[in-house]
Protein backbone atom coordinates (compact mmCIF):
# COMPACT_ATOMS: atom_id res chain seq x y z
CA UNK A 1 0.00 0.00 0.00
CA UNK A 2 1.44 3.35 -0.99
CA UNK A 3 0.54 6.39 1.08
CA UNK A 4 0.77 8.53 -2.05
CA UNK A 5 -1.79 6.43 -3.85
CA UNK A 6 -3.91 5.99 -0.73
CA UNK A 7 -4.93 9.63 -0.63
CA UNK A 8 -4.11 10.96 -4.28
CA UNK A 9 -10.95 12.94 5.18
CA UNK A 10 -22.60 21.02 36.05
CA UNK A 11 -21.86 24.14 33.91
CA UNK A 12 -19.16 26.32 35.48
CA UNK A 13 -18.67 30.00 34.67
CA UNK A 14 -15.73 29.05 32.52
CA UNK A 15 -17.60 26.37 30.56
CA UNK A 16 -20.54 28.74 30.16
CA UNK A 17 -18.31 31.46 28.76
CA UNK A 18 -16.55 28.96 26.53
CA UNK A 19 -19.87 27.68 25.21
CA UNK A 20 -21.07 31.23 24.58
CA UNK A 21 -17.86 32.04 22.72
CA UNK A 22 -18.27 28.91 20.62
CA UNK A 23 -21.82 29.86 19.75
CA UNK A 24 -20.66 33.36 18.82
CA UNK A 25 -17.92 31.99 16.57
CA UNK A 26 -20.32 29.66 14.81
CA UNK A 27 -22.98 32.34 14.52
CA UNK A 28 -20.43 34.58 12.81
CA UNK A 29 -20.53 32.31 9.80
CA UNK A 30 -22.86 33.84 7.17
CA UNK A 31 -26.29 32.18 7.14
CA UNK A 32 -25.94 30.58 3.73
CA UNK A 33 -26.34 27.02 2.56
CA UNK A 34 -23.46 24.74 3.46
CA UNK A 35 -22.87 24.22 -0.23
CA UNK A 36 -21.81 27.84 -0.65
CA UNK A 37 -19.84 29.16 2.35
CA UNK A 38 -18.49 32.69 2.08
CA UNK A 39 -14.93 31.32 2.09
CA UNK A 40 -14.14 27.73 1.23
CA UNK A 41 -11.60 26.29 3.66
CA UNK A 42 -8.20 25.15 2.47
CA UNK A 43 -5.87 23.48 4.94
CA UNK A 44 -3.38 21.97 2.52
CA UNK A 45 -0.12 23.75 3.32
CA UNK A 46 2.98 23.02 1.30
CA UNK A 47 1.26 19.92 -0.04
CA UNK A 48 0.55 18.59 3.48
CA UNK A 49 -3.07 17.88 4.32
CA UNK A 50 -3.93 19.26 7.76
CA UNK A 51 -7.21 18.13 9.29
CA UNK A 52 -8.77 17.64 12.69
CA UNK A 53 -10.16 14.77 14.68
CA UNK A 54 -13.61 16.00 15.74
CA UNK A 55 -12.89 14.65 19.23
CA UNK A 56 -11.17 18.04 19.52
CA UNK A 57 -14.58 19.76 19.72
CA UNK A 58 -15.90 17.46 22.47
CA UNK A 59 -18.12 19.08 25.06
CA UNK A 60 -18.95 21.98 22.76
CA UNK A 61 -20.34 20.64 19.49
CA UNK A 62 -22.38 17.54 18.73
CA UNK A 63 -24.30 18.01 15.49
CA UNK A 64 -22.91 17.40 12.01
CA UNK A 65 -24.04 20.88 10.95
CA UNK A 66 -22.29 22.70 13.82
CA UNK A 67 -19.21 20.52 13.33
CA UNK A 68 -19.09 21.66 9.72
CA UNK A 69 -19.44 25.28 10.80
CA UNK A 70 -16.53 24.82 13.21
CA UNK A 71 -14.39 23.32 10.46
CA UNK A 72 -15.12 26.27 8.19
CA UNK A 73 -14.41 28.77 10.99
CA UNK A 74 -11.10 26.97 11.59
CA UNK A 75 -10.27 26.93 7.87
CA UNK A 76 -10.07 23.13 7.71
CA UNK A 77 -10.72 21.24 4.50
CA UNK A 78 -9.95 17.79 5.97
CA UNK A 79 -11.60 15.90 8.82
CA UNK A 80 -11.57 12.66 10.77
CA UNK A 81 -15.25 12.45 11.67
CA UNK A 82 -16.12 10.68 14.92
CA UNK A 83 -19.36 8.94 15.73
CA UNK A 84 -21.27 11.73 17.52
CA UNK A 85 -22.02 13.98 14.50
CA UNK A 86 -22.58 10.94 12.27
CA UNK A 87 -25.09 9.46 14.71
CA UNK A 88 -26.82 12.80 15.19
CA UNK A 89 -27.26 13.28 11.44
CA UNK A 90 -28.19 9.75 10.43
CA UNK A 91 -30.24 8.69 13.44
CA UNK A 92 -28.02 5.68 14.02
CA UNK A 93 -28.32 5.09 17.74
CA UNK A 94 -25.93 2.92 19.67
CA UNK A 95 -22.51 1.76 18.56
CA UNK A 96 -20.18 -1.09 19.34
CA UNK A 97 -21.83 -3.81 21.37
CA UNK A 98 -25.11 -1.86 21.43
CA UNK A 99 -25.43 -1.58 17.67
CA UNK A 100 -28.97 -2.50 16.69
CA UNK A 101 -29.81 -5.21 14.22
CA UNK A 102 -30.93 -3.16 11.24
CA UNK A 103 -33.57 -4.02 8.70
CA UNK A 104 -32.69 -3.60 5.02
CA UNK A 105 -34.82 -0.46 4.93
CA UNK A 106 -33.12 1.02 8.00
CA UNK A 107 -29.70 0.23 6.58
CA UNK A 108 -30.51 1.88 3.26
CA UNK A 109 -31.88 4.96 5.03
CA UNK A 110 -28.76 5.35 7.16
CA UNK A 111 -26.44 4.94 4.19
CA UNK A 112 -28.46 7.46 2.19
CA UNK A 113 -28.12 9.92 5.06
CA UNK A 114 -24.38 9.26 5.18
CA UNK A 115 -24.19 10.05 1.47
CA UNK A 116 -26.13 13.28 2.10
CA UNK A 117 -23.74 14.12 4.95
CA UNK A 118 -20.80 13.57 2.62
CA UNK A 119 -22.37 15.87 0.01
CA UNK A 120 -23.02 18.60 2.57
CA UNK A 121 -19.38 18.50 3.68
CA UNK A 122 -17.93 18.15 0.18
CA UNK A 123 -20.06 21.01 -1.16
CA UNK A 124 -18.64 23.20 1.61
CA UNK A 125 -15.08 22.19 0.66
CA UNK A 126 -14.46 19.60 3.40
CA UNK A 127 -13.25 16.06 2.76
CA UNK A 128 -14.10 13.28 5.23
CA UNK A 129 -10.94 11.20 4.88
CA UNK A 130 -11.67 8.71 7.68
CA UNK A 131 -14.38 8.10 10.24
CA UNK A 132 -14.26 6.62 13.72
CA UNK A 133 -17.38 4.71 14.68
CA UNK A 134 -16.68 1.81 17.05
CA UNK A 135 -17.16 -1.60 15.50
CA UNK A 136 -19.97 -3.95 16.46
CA UNK A 137 -19.35 -7.63 17.04
CA UNK A 138 -21.56 -9.28 14.42
CA UNK A 139 -20.57 -9.68 10.78
CA UNK A 140 -23.57 -7.53 9.84
CA UNK A 141 -22.49 -4.69 12.12
CA UNK A 142 -18.89 -4.89 10.91
CA UNK A 143 -19.95 -4.79 7.27
CA UNK A 144 -22.18 -1.80 8.04
CA UNK A 145 -19.26 0.17 9.43
CA UNK A 146 -17.36 -0.30 6.19
CA UNK A 147 -20.43 0.62 4.16
CA UNK A 148 -20.73 3.83 6.17
CA UNK A 149 -17.11 4.65 5.30
CA UNK A 150 -17.89 4.24 1.60
CA UNK A 151 -21.03 6.37 1.84
CA UNK A 152 -19.09 9.13 3.60
CA UNK A 153 -16.35 9.02 0.95
CA UNK A 154 -13.81 7.94 3.55
CA UNK A 155 -10.87 5.76 2.55
CA UNK A 156 -10.43 4.38 6.06
CA UNK A 157 -11.68 3.82 9.56
CA UNK A 158 -9.63 4.59 12.65
CA UNK A 159 -9.80 2.51 15.82
CA UNK A 160 -7.75 1.69 18.89
CA UNK A 161 -4.89 -0.72 18.38
CA UNK A 162 -5.69 -4.29 19.36
CA UNK A 163 -4.02 -7.20 17.59
CA UNK A 164 -6.92 -9.62 18.12
CA UNK A 165 -9.40 -7.12 16.69
CA UNK A 166 -7.06 -6.43 13.77
CA UNK A 167 -6.99 -10.14 12.97
CA UNK A 168 -10.78 -10.31 13.06
CA UNK A 169 -11.32 -7.21 10.93
CA UNK A 170 -8.60 -7.76 8.31
CA UNK A 171 -10.75 -10.00 6.03
CA UNK A 172 -13.55 -7.42 6.09
CA UNK A 173 -11.10 -4.65 5.16
CA UNK A 174 -9.88 -6.79 2.27
CA UNK A 175 -13.45 -7.37 1.10
CA UNK A 176 -14.48 -3.72 1.25
CA UNK A 177 -11.09 -2.25 0.23
CA UNK A 178 -11.27 0.22 3.10
CA UNK A 179 -8.19 0.86 5.26
CA UNK A 180 -7.99 0.35 9.00
CA UNK A 181 -5.87 2.92 10.83
CA UNK A 182 -4.94 1.52 14.23
CA UNK A 183 -4.33 4.28 16.76
CA UNK A 184 -1.56 4.04 19.34
CA UNK A 185 -1.48 5.30 22.88
CA UNK A 186 1.57 5.60 25.12
CA UNK A 187 1.78 1.89 25.83
CA UNK A 188 1.16 0.31 22.41
CA UNK A 189 3.10 2.50 20.00
CA UNK A 190 4.50 1.05 16.73
CA UNK A 191 7.99 -0.38 17.09
CA UNK A 192 10.75 -0.41 14.52
CA UNK A 193 11.55 -4.09 15.04
CA UNK A 194 7.99 -5.45 15.08
CA UNK A 195 5.76 -5.01 12.07
CA UNK A 196 4.12 -8.47 12.01
CA UNK A 197 0.83 -6.74 12.84
CA UNK A 198 0.89 -5.13 9.39
CA UNK A 199 1.22 -8.50 7.67
CA UNK A 200 -2.43 -9.31 8.32
CA UNK A 201 -3.59 -7.39 5.25
CA UNK A 202 -2.48 -4.56 2.97
CA UNK A 203 -5.53 -2.75 4.33
CA UNK A 204 -4.31 -2.92 7.93
CA UNK A 205 -2.46 0.30 8.61
CA UNK A 206 -1.53 2.84 11.26
CA UNK A 207 -3.03 5.96 12.71
CA UNK A 208 0.17 7.21 14.34
CA UNK A 209 -0.31 9.55 17.28
CA UNK A 210 3.04 11.31 17.45
CA UNK A 211 2.31 12.90 20.85
CA UNK A 212 1.46 9.58 22.47
CA UNK A 213 4.51 8.03 20.81
CA UNK A 214 6.80 10.73 22.16
CA UNK A 215 5.37 10.44 25.68
CA UNK A 216 5.25 6.64 25.65
CA UNK A 217 8.88 6.32 24.61
CA UNK A 218 9.96 8.96 27.15
CA UNK A 219 11.12 11.37 24.51
CA UNK A 220 12.05 9.46 21.38
CA UNK A 221 11.34 11.11 18.05
CA UNK A 222 8.56 9.46 16.00
CA UNK A 223 10.37 10.30 12.77
CA UNK A 224 12.15 6.92 12.36
CA UNK A 225 8.77 5.18 12.71
CA UNK A 226 7.23 7.47 10.10
CA UNK A 227 10.13 6.88 7.74
CA UNK A 228 9.83 3.11 8.09
CA UNK A 229 6.04 2.81 7.89
CA UNK A 230 5.07 5.83 5.78
CA UNK A 231 3.49 3.61 3.14
CA UNK A 232 1.27 1.97 5.79
CA UNK A 233 0.08 5.13 7.51
CA UNK A 234 -3.58 6.02 7.08
CA UNK A 235 -3.33 9.24 9.07
CA UNK A 236 -1.46 10.99 11.89
CA UNK A 237 -2.68 12.54 15.11
CA UNK A 238 -0.85 15.70 16.13
CA UNK A 239 -0.54 16.90 19.71
CA UNK A 240 2.22 18.43 21.83
CA UNK A 241 3.31 16.37 24.83
CA UNK A 242 6.32 16.16 27.08
CA UNK A 243 8.44 13.11 27.84
CA UNK A 244 6.71 12.89 31.24
CA UNK A 245 3.31 12.72 29.49
CA UNK A 246 1.92 16.23 29.96
CA UNK A 247 -0.38 17.65 27.26
CA UNK A 248 0.47 21.28 26.55
CA UNK A 249 -0.51 24.03 24.10
CA UNK A 250 1.43 23.61 20.89
CA UNK A 251 4.94 25.00 21.04
CA UNK A 252 5.14 24.57 24.82
CA UNK A 253 5.71 20.80 24.78
CA UNK A 254 8.56 18.74 23.33
CA UNK A 255 6.91 16.69 20.57
CA UNK A 256 8.65 17.47 17.24
CA UNK A 257 5.48 18.54 15.42
CA UNK A 258 7.28 20.99 13.12
CA UNK A 259 9.95 18.46 12.18
CA UNK A 260 7.29 15.85 11.37
CA UNK A 261 5.33 18.28 9.20
CA UNK A 262 8.47 19.42 7.41
CA UNK A 263 9.38 15.78 6.73
CA UNK A 264 5.92 15.18 5.26
CA UNK A 265 6.40 18.20 3.02
CA UNK A 266 9.87 17.11 1.95
CA UNK A 267 8.84 13.52 1.20
CA UNK A 268 5.51 14.54 -0.36
CA UNK A 269 3.61 12.11 1.84
CA UNK A 270 -0.09 12.57 1.26
CA UNK A 271 -1.72 10.95 4.28
CA UNK A 272 -3.47 13.61 6.38
CA UNK A 273 -2.15 14.95 9.68
CA UNK A 274 -5.05 15.55 12.05
CA UNK A 275 -5.03 17.96 14.97
CA UNK A 276 -6.21 16.31 18.17
CA UNK A 277 -6.81 18.92 20.84
CA UNK A 278 -6.08 17.40 24.24
CA UNK A 279 -4.53 20.19 26.26
CA UNK A 280 -6.78 22.11 28.67
CA UNK A 281 -8.74 24.85 26.90
CA UNK A 282 -7.79 28.17 28.57
CA UNK A 283 -10.44 30.09 30.50
CA UNK A 284 -12.46 32.29 28.17
CA UNK A 285 -11.38 30.39 25.06
CA UNK A 286 -13.07 27.56 23.17
CA UNK A 287 -12.04 24.37 21.46
CA UNK A 288 -12.86 26.04 18.13
CA UNK A 289 -10.48 28.91 18.90
CA UNK A 290 -7.74 26.56 20.13
CA UNK A 291 -8.00 24.35 17.04
CA UNK A 292 -7.59 27.51 14.94
CA UNK A 293 -4.32 28.21 16.81
CA UNK A 294 -3.13 24.69 15.98
CA UNK A 295 -4.02 25.19 12.32
CA UNK A 296 -1.96 28.39 12.29
CA UNK A 297 0.92 26.54 13.95
CA UNK A 298 0.87 23.96 11.15
CA UNK A 299 0.65 26.64 8.48
CA UNK A 300 3.67 28.47 9.87
CA UNK A 301 5.62 25.21 10.25
CA UNK A 302 5.03 24.45 6.57
CA UNK A 303 5.62 27.94 5.18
Amino acid sequence: MSSRNLFDGAVSRRSFLGGAATAAALAALPKVSFGAPAVRPNSVFGGVRIGVNTYSYRGEITSAEDTLKALIVDGLSEVELKETPIQAYTGLSGVGLKWPKLTDSERETILAKCAALRKMYNDAGVNIHVHKIPFGTTDEAIDMNFEIAKALGAVGITLERNDAIAKKLAPFADKHKIYLGFHNHTENYPKLDDDAFLGLSPYVGLNVDIGHYFAGTKGKSPIPVLEKYHDRIVSLHLKDRTADQKNLPWGQGQTPIKEVLQLMKKEKWTFPADIELEYKVPAGSTAVAEVAKCVQYCKEALA
